[in-house]
């Protein structure tokens, strides 16, 4: 029976009984982060230094909770078992010739395979580049190329995406055969483990393939300690987690948010990691159904998921077990938040970050600030955060700008090393004493940061600039729309003028009523001179692989 004909209410006494608890100890113990303060030590490993540390000091709490989506059976790891078992994973590839350094391509699913071999990696200080087995051929042959790959670890889904890789492969979940290794069984006869090497603290940790909107993946390189160690930050103020938490995030872990939330951070904290593993597209009533009978006390929601879920949540639907929801990845608009807390009675914390970065704005639940709906938050203490102009000097509180991240004189510890073999790419991001994120916000007067868009995103109308994540918020809370992109139309009078892309519900017709009717929907919410001269319904827009809109590739085709 699948877990849509299965899930059952489990009360969970004695897990509620250890999480009440926790909570009580740990009232009012807030972490002083500070950005003068927070540095690595010589050496860390998060394998052994965090792994490890839960593992001797709580060997059979929970770390990692397991459900099939389809088959519905589980499986879970205490710290205990997910130590031996990355251990093992280290000789495994240690014996199989890997070693420091050496980058190896995770191409795996959900499944506790994918965190027991980036464990055993880590371990070896051997170089995880995580990926989605949502990637193309071409786009596998590219990382491999590109991150000198000296294995890839996959399931037979990845095998034929791996192409005619020729150096070690191993095959989880499958017999090897044609020169792959079977790692499951190399798993089960490696006896006891390999505790491997303390690592450096700026040894190379992760190599993260940002999902670019424009361009070319650049590679992301994070040391042992600016991801490993740094998203104890992540995990502690705006995960909120402590020991005895369950805690969900739905991204696929071949992104950098599974890092985040998957992985680094939960695991800082001695949280449970819950994985419910399901193939094809998202279902918002299962993941309803999940957090009302899986004692979820945390989970990490993305927009895209948020959006489709509130459209099945009743006036009042509370999850008993839940007290605490994350967001990121884009803009939320203002009437999901609304509609979540009115149907939940949760507050959805937002935040922001990069691939290059572990959380470096958000609402912080632990530093107990107001959370303020369509803000980004406020700027993480470990960081110094500046909206700056085009001469890179910091502009006035309620003026635009670019987010620029100090690291003169001092480079914040949560902040990658370099885009890995790209000297060009590293002199445009780093001017001056900034980092550049290449995404326009405005600061206000009490430090709260509000999205505008990326800098290659915004509009420049009749003088004006305008930026997209306001209107297709607004845009989105009509009933009809589903998804929705906004950019720059070329115009001789205005020089631009706002077009949308508005991919229309099932049910509604794409035509001039419509199209009057969205119009109409926007005037009253945004000032003249941003509303859509120009809306075009299309049946879906190009997207990422890890689903952020290729605005460059809409205004691609409006120039042809």
């Amino acid at each position: 029976m699948d877990v849509q004909g299965r899930i059952r209410q489990r009360g969970a006494p004695a897990l509620v009984r250890r999480l009440m608890s926790s909570r009580e100890r740990q009232a009012g113990a807030v972490i002083e982060w500070n950005v003068h303060s927070w540095t690595a030590p010589p050496r860390f490993n998060f394998a052994r230094d965090v792994v490890d540390r839960w593992a001797a000091s709580r060997p059979e709490a929970p770390a990692l909770w397991y459900v099939h989506g389809v088959a519905g059976h589980e499986r879970r790891l205490s710290f205990g078992e997910i130590a031996a078992a990355s251990r093992q994973a280290a000789r495994v590839l240690r014996e199989a010739g890997l070693g420091p350094g050496d980058r190896v391509l995770v191409l795996l699913p959900r499944i506790p395979a994918w965190w027991v071999v980036m464990l055993g990696l880590i371990r070896l200080g051997a170089v995880p580049v995580p990926s989605t087995l949502l990637l193309t051929p071409r786009d596998i042959a590219y990382r491999i190329a590109n991150a000198q790959t000296r294995a890839v670890i996959t399931t037979p889904d990845g095998i034929e995406k791996a192409g005619g890789f020729d150096g070690i492969r191993f095959l989880v979940g499958g017999e090897g055969g044609s020169g792959w290794r079977d790692f499951d069984a190399a798993l089960g006869e490696a006896g006891e483990g390999d505790a491997g090497e303390p690592t450096a603290s700026s040894d190379p940790g992760i190599i993260y393939f940002t999902s670019a909107t424009t361009g070319e993946p650049k590679m992301v390189l994070h040391t042992q300690a600016s991801y490993g160690l740094a998203h104890r930050l992540t995990g502690d103020l705006w995960l909120d987690l402590c020991p005895d938490d369950v805690h969900w995030n739905l991204s696929d872990p071949g992104w950098g948010k599974a890092a985040w939330s998957s992985f680094f951070g939960p695991w800082h904290q001695g949280a449970c990691v819950f994985i419910l593993d399901y193939h094809g597209r998202f279902d918002p009533g299962l993941a309803l159904r999940v957090l009302e009978d899986f004692p979820v006390t945390t989970c990490c929601l993305p927009p895209t998921a948020l959006r489709l879920m509130i459209r099945e949540l009743s006036a009042s639907r509370p999850f008993p077990r839940l007290r605490h929801c994350v967001t990121a990845g884009e803009p939320l608009n203002p009437e999901v938040f609304d509609r979540w807390r009115a149907a939940t009675g949760l507050t959805l914390h937002e935040a922001y970050g990069q691939t290059e970065t572990v959380v470096s704005i958000g609402h912080f639940r632990r530093l107990n600030r107001p959370v303020l709906a369509g803000s980004m938050g406020q700027a993480a203490p470990v960081y110094e955060i500046a909206i700056v102009d085009e001469n890179f000097r910091e502009v006035p509180a309620g003026q635009e700008g670019e987010i620029a991240i100090r690291v003169q004189p001092r480079r914040p510890l949560g902040l990658f090393q370099e885009y890995w073999l790209n000297p060009e790419e590293m002199a445009r991001q780093f001017r001056g004493d900034y980092y550049l994120t290449g995404d326009r916000a405005m600061r206000d007067a009490d430090g709260y940061f509000w999205f505008v868009g990326r800098q290659d995103d915004v509009i420049k109308s009749s003088g004006y600039r305008i930026g997209p994540s306001e209107i297709e918020n607004v845009l989105l809370e009509h009933p009809a729309v589903s998804d929705v992109a906004i950019i720059g139309q070329p115009d001789p009078v205005r020089g631009q003028i706002v077009k949308a892309f508005v991919v229309l519900q099932p049910g509604f017709e794409p035509d001039d009523k419509m199209r009057l009717d969205l119009q109409q929907h926007c005037r009253p919410a945004v000032a003249p001179y941003k509303y859509p001269r120009e809306i075009e319904f299309v049946r879906e827009l190009p997207k990422t692989i890890s689903g952020k809109t290729r605005r460059a590739e809409l205004r691609r085709q409006e120039a042809l």
